[in-house]
């Protein structure tokens, strides 16, 4: 008699996180194993291949936070963890269930005509635009530009300043 009992798990490994960055692909393969003893009550896990690889393609360091598996008794006495694929049939139908029912072609020729006839007055409407365009407005150069500051709106303070620094002598240095 077959006791084969098969379950699709996902498994959080977010703990796996907490671990030492280079340990964390480690602790996710046992935190697989962790889950299965714990749910399936065998004790002897065996890994599939592309599960290890779906851990390790990113490296040691990152490996996923979640991942969606296929759980297995088998007669042998072990669990089976593989990869569950049951989500690409779904994504699949609903693509096939999205794209649009296939109509008779004698339904879409009518259609095509009148939009090829709503595209013909589009062209009459746009001579207009074809018309040389008139230039930009440029702004008047000015003939000189105003200085920020003129020398008579400074404050007196820096007015004495500069007639004490220009009745000082310049001292020459003897180098």
């Amino acid at each position: 008699m077959s006791q084969d009992v098969e379950r699709v798990y996902t498994v959080n490994l977010g703990k796996v996180l907490l671990s030492p960055n280079n340990q964390r692909a480690k602790r996710a393969v046992n935190v697989i194993k962790e889950f299965a003893r714990h749910h399936l009550k065998i004790e002897q896990v065996k890994i599939e291949e592309d599960v290890s690889h779906l851990l390790w393609a990113r490296g040691i360091k990152h490996p996923p936070r979640k991942i969606r598996l296929r759980m297995t008794k088998t007669d042998e006495g072990y669990v089976l963890v593989s990869k569950y694929e049951g989500e690409e049939e779904s994504i699949e139908k609903e693509e096939e269930k999205t794209e649009p029912q296939k109509v008779e072609p004698s339904q879409v020729e009518p259609e095509k005509e009148e939009q090829s006839l709503k595209v013909e007055p589009e062209p009459a409407a746009k001579p207009e635009p074809a018309a040389k365009p008139e230039p930009a407005a440029k702004p008047e150069p000015a003939d000189k530009p105003e200085p920020a500051a003129k020398p008579d709106d400074a404050p007196e303070f820096f007015k004495k300043k500069d007639e004490e620094i220009k009745k000082k002598p310049k001292s020459k240095s003897k180098d």
